[in-house]
């Protein structure tokens, strides 16, 4: 197998900006096979890998919820804690272009625009999380302590 190059990504950037000690997981992706897939490949338990999805509140404005990858996110509990009447899902077109990541490769780290982040709140107690490092196909593994320190998320209990 080819030595693997890590790829300069924003999140790359940003996790070595921030001084923090990431591990790189690297696997082949599959279109539309989320976190089944990478966990799969990486032979990792599913809820330790954390999905970055990019939603919007009933004013259009978007924001990043990071979810565990074996859970779904509650669009009601989410909407009710965030004091909005709806959460949808964005675009991809959109996620995309305020992220400046590809969709199925958004990373939470060194998005193009800033935008709001909320973590479902088990994730902290996790040991490790894996999660994307801003390009399809590769993850990255850090601790929940170093994702909170860089991020500084609102901690929202919306995972079914």
């Amino acid at each position: 197998m080819a030595k693997f190059k890590l790829p300069a990504t924003q999140a790359i950037r940003m996790l070595k900006q921030n001084k923090v000690k990431f591990i790189p997981k690297p696997y082949k992706y599959e279109d539309k096979g989320g976190t089944r897939t990478s966990s799969r490949e990486l032979q990792v338990d599913e809820h330790i890998v954390i999905k970055t999805l990019v939603m919007e509140d009933d004013q259009q404005s978007p924001f990043i919820i990071l979810m565990h990858g074996d859970c779904e996110v509650s669009l009601k509990h989410l909407a009710r804690q965030l004091k909005v009447k709806k959460i949808t899902p964005c675009s991809a077109a959109k996620a995309d272009n305020c992220t400046g990541y590809q969709t199925g490769g958004i990373s939470p780290f060194g998005t193009k625009q800033e935008l709001a982040v909320y973590m479902e709140e088990t994730i902290a107690n996790l040991d490790k999380l894996i999660i994307n490092g801003g390009k399809r196909g590769l993850l990255v593994e850090i601790t929940p302590t170093d994702l909170i320190k860089i991020l500084k998320p609102t901690l929202v209990s919306v995972a079914i």
